[in-house]
């Protein structure tokens, strides 16, 4: 929904990744409820995050007495738990929790998450790995998933499409990408356009399927 970026957010499960979220939202300036169920969590957060406590997020009477109903959106940031992720989810679905953001471990908790109503499944460690294993191959120098089968991808220009104006190069063609932006190597990035000549050393952002871009970032 437009204009809630800044609303205050819930945060349950301090781990690695859910105390790691918490603390970049609260420095960069949204009001942040932590929640966790154990105490030497909650206590070692006290000194970064201005709302941070100690409860059990299964427990629907303690998110109400939390006023987390009054919260637009969540992320329950619970992992070795499933139970507890699964149950928690659901809470805040019944608490009419606008955007419920969940984190799964394997993609049949995703699956599970999914159907208990969060509006948005995350997998870090996948999700990860994934995007590692494609900037280990190829001349990928970043990688985006764009909605689910499309990307986004920073790469050079493979030697057939150097000196030749994007609009004669045939590029998108042959191999069904487009050009984004160019970043040449003492430039900034800006659009490229129909008479853009790319140059060896250029920095490219290309946009297409997933299939697309792994194959023209194949090119030598």
């Amino acid at each position: 929904m437009a204009g809630r970026e800044n609303d205050p957010i819930v945060v349950v499960g301090l781990g690695r990744f859910g105390s790691s979220l918490a603390v970049e939202l609260a420095r960069r300036g949204t009001e942040v409820l932590a929640i966790d169920s154990r105490p030497k969590v909650v206590q070692s957060l006290a000194g970064k995050l201005t709302h941070v406590v100690t409860a059990d997020s299964t427990d629907l009477e303690a998110l109400r007495q939390l006023g987390v109903p009054d919260y637009y959106r969540a992320v329950v940031a619970i992992g070795t738990d499933i139970e507890s992720s699964i149950l928690t989810t659901s809470l805040l679905v019944e608490l009419e929790i606008e955007d419920v953001w969940a984190k799964a471990v394997s993609r049949d908790h995703g699956r599970i998450l999914e159907r208990v109503g969060a509006h948005h499944v995350i997998l870090p460690e996948h999700d990860m790995g994934e995007r590692l294993a494609r900037l280990l191959n190829g001349r990928m120098l970043d990688y985006m998933g764009v909605d689910g089968n499309y990307a986004l991808v920073k790469t050079r220009p493979p030697r057939e499409f150097v000196g030749v104006p994007l609009a004669r190069s045939g590029l998108r063609r042959k191999y069904g990408v487009t050009v984004v932006c160019v970043k040449g190597q003492h430039d900034e990035f800006t659009y490229a356009a129909a008479d853009t000549v790319l140059s060896y050393g250029d920095v490219i952002i290309i946009a297409g399927t997933v299939e697309q871009v792994e194959r023209f970032t194949e090119l030598p």
